[in-house]
């Protein structure tokens, strides 16, 4: 069936097996803007997906004025709102239970921790993948919240996220490490965009290294300041404040209402003083509420009602988390624990040294 789009091949393929009753077809080109809508019907043809004249298929447009009116379901705020699915670096994928409120409570959170005062219009560049967790929350979840028009690129592309920046001027930017190395890497500073305007530019999904960070605050003039989650945690937990201290190399403080505990590494039952290294631990009302079908992998990722991140951390004095790295990719050598971050930020101090990654091999 050549004439289908790949995503709808891969619905149409699994949907009916797993019980969906109606697909719901929405055409791009109808809801995009007229010369737009002419290109994307010419120049994407074979990117558009057949439209089936049958019982499974709706076509979105006739949904409007539907009568009768499709049924009111009743929701909770303790309802499941999404199976997030996560492998974290090992197993299977598990699909993490998210509530509406965990969902509602860590877009709040958000708000908190930013000090958006409601009034001042912002416009929100999102190239991260909405199916991400991160995306889920900041782009979407977050950008809803604060009534911030939303500037929607289906992927990352150099040039066309460039482009869009010094069209539009943003005042909200999420990315990834791998987006601010491309941006230094590859933008010279007469291209560079001024982003000193940016209300928040937040950085997430894997350790920002300090030399990538600075980099890209010399070249464009933005604060970054790094945020750390988990997909069971709706993800945000930590965040450097948009306004205040950014300590280097910290993720930042809690958000509100969550609480971080950093447990003994051999016995996850002692919590330990400030300081001192251990696994991270997480309760907060963006919590999950388990892993959907799994329960033995449920109890072993809680431990006295916290979250078990499987991250090495500690806190120091003014309630700032840093990460040390996973547990799991602890490097045992010659009878020390060596982490391979601390070597990969060593490296990255290198002028000829562009990216970084330490893994084990066993001696010969």
């Amino acid at each position: 069936m050549p004439d289908i789009g790949q995503i709808h091949a891969k619905v149409l393929e699994i949907g009916p097996a797993a019980g969906i009753e109606k697909i719901i077809m929405c055409p791009l080109a109808k809801v995009l803007p007229t010369l737009q809508s002419w290109g994307w019907r010419l120049f994407k043809r074979g990117e558009h997906a057949r439209f089936h004249e049958d019982d499974l298929h709706v076509e979105f447009c006739s949904l409007a004025g539907r009568k009768p009116p499709l049924p009111a379901i009743e929701v909770t705020p303790d309802d499941l709102a999404v199976l997030q699915y996560t492998g974290g670096t090992t197993g299977l994928p598990k699909g993490a239970m998210l509530s509406h409120a965990n969902l509602a409570a860590n877009s709040q959170q958000m708000l908190v921790h930013i000090d958006h005062d409601m009034e001042t219009p912002e416009r929100t560049l999102g190239v991260l993948p909405m199916f991400h967790v991160f995306a889920l929350t900041t782009v979407l979840n977050f950008s809803f919240e604060i009534g911030s028009e939303i500037i929607l690129l289906p992927r990352f592309e150099l040039k066309q996220v460039m482009d869009t920046i010094r069209r539009t001027r943003p005042t909200i930017l999420f990315g990834v490490p791998t987006i601010w190395v491309a941006i230094n890497n590859h933008v010279a500073p007469a291209d560079a965009p001024d982003l000193s305007g940016l209300t928040a530019c937040i950085s997430g999904g894997a350790p920002l290294p300090l030399e990538v960070r600075e980099a890209f605050e010399k070249l464009t003039g933005a604060i970054v300041t790094e945020g750390y989650g988990l997909t069971e945690a709706s993800p945000i937990i930590t965040c450097n404040p948009a306004q205040g201290v950014v300590k280097d190399n910290s993720c930042g403080t809690p958000v509100r209402g969550t609480v971080i505990e950093i447990r003994d590494l051999s016995d996850p039952h002692r919590a330990l003083a400030t300081g001192e290294r251990g696994e991270v631990c997480v309760r907060g009302p963006q919590v999950m509420k388990g892993y959907w079908g799994r329960p033995d992998d449920t109890a072993a990722v809680f431990i006295d009602g916290l979250l078990r991140t499987g991250d090495v951390g500690y806190m120091d004095a003014d309630n700032y988390l840093f990460l040390v790295d996973r547990i799991k990719d602890v490097i045992l050598c010659s009878g020390y624990n060596v982490y391979p971050r601390i070597i990969e930020d060593a490296l990255y101090d290198h002028p000829d040294v562009t990216e970084a990654v330490v893994i084990a091999v066993p001696a010969s």
